[in-house]
C-alpha cells in the first residue's frame, strides 16, 4: 500500500507539495483552518478538511494517526507550527516534517518532536546562488553545514570520456553518484561509462570542493 500524506498549512509551500504528491498518486489529505484555501485546492488532493491543527480533538476525528508523514507547512505563525508539531508528537504521528522560518524556529521544531525541518526560503536562495555563480549548475542542495549535492552539466573537455579516464573523485574530490542523460537516470554508475554531450552529473561532496568542480567541470 502506497504512502498517506497529510499537509497542514495549504499556502503556497504546502499546496505545491500537496498538488506534486497528488500527481504522483499517493494518496493526499490537505489540512488549514481557512475554508477559502480549502476550496482552492480541493481538485489537487484526495481529502479536504477545514480544520485547527492546534486543535488535538479536531485531529483526533481527522484520523491524523493514520497518516504515514505528516507535513506542517504553517507559514507565518511560528506559534501555530510549534504547538501543530508538538501535538502531532503527542498523538504518535509516525513522521513529522515541519518548515521553519529561520534557524530558531527549526531547533524549536527539532526539540517539540520534528522528524525533519525543511526552510523553503533558504534553500531556494542557496539554490539560486549557485545558478548564478555557474550557470552549468543545474541545481544544489545542502545537505549539512559542510556537505551538499549538485547537479552539474558537463563542459566539452568530459565528454567521450569515461568516469574512470576522468578519476573526478582523484582529481575533485568529489563522488559521482549518478549521471542524467536526457530522460534516463543512471544511478550508481559504473567506471567504464563515457560522457556524452548535454549530460548532468549528480556529485556529492564537501563545498568546498565542489564549488571548484563547478568552476572546472
Amino acid at each position: 500500500m502506497s504512502k498517506q500524506f497529510a499537509i497542514i498549512g495549504m499556502g503556497r509551500f504546502g499546496s505545491s507539495v500537496a498538488r506534486t504528491l497528488y500527481e504522483m498518486d499517493y494518496e493526499v489529505m490537505g489540512i488549514d483552518e481557512n475554508e477559502e484555501r480549502i476550496n482552492e485546492n480541493i481538485q489537487f488532493v484526495t481529502h479536504a478538511v477545514a480544520a485547527d491543527s492546534t486543535d488535538e480533538r479536531a485531529l483526533k476525528e481527522i484520523g491524523i494517526r493514520n497518516f504515514d508523514v505528516v507535513v506542517v507547512a504553517i507559514g507565518v505563525d511560528i506559534q501555530a507550527s510549534i504547538l501543530t508539531v508538538l501535538t502531532l508528537k503527542e498523538l504518535g504521528v509516525k513522521k513529522i516534517v515541519a518548515k521553519a522560518q529561520n534557524e530558531r524556529h527549526g531547533q524549536v521544531l527539532y526539540k517539540v518532536g520534528a522528524d525533519r525541518v525543511v526552510f523553503p526560503e533558504r534553500d531556494m536562495g542557496v539554490r539560486v546562488a549557485h545558478n548564478l555563480i555557474s550557470a552549468n549548475v543545474l541545481d544544489f542542495i545542502e545537505l549539512a553545514d559542510d556537505y551538499s549535492v549538485a547537479e552539474v552539466v558537463v563542459s566539452s573537455k568530459f565528454v567521450g570520456k569515461n568516469l574512470r579516464q576522468l578519476d573526478i573523485r582523484k582529481n575533485y574530490e568529489v563522488n559521482v553518484i549518478a549521471i542524467k542523460s536526457g530522460d534516463k537516470f543512471n544511478i550508481a554508475p559504473s567506471p567504464d561509462e563515457v560522457i556524452q554531450y548535454g549530460d548532468v552529473l549528480v556529485v556529492i561532496g564537501n563545498n568546498k570542493d565542489l564549488k571548484a568542480f563547478e568552476e572546472r567541470a
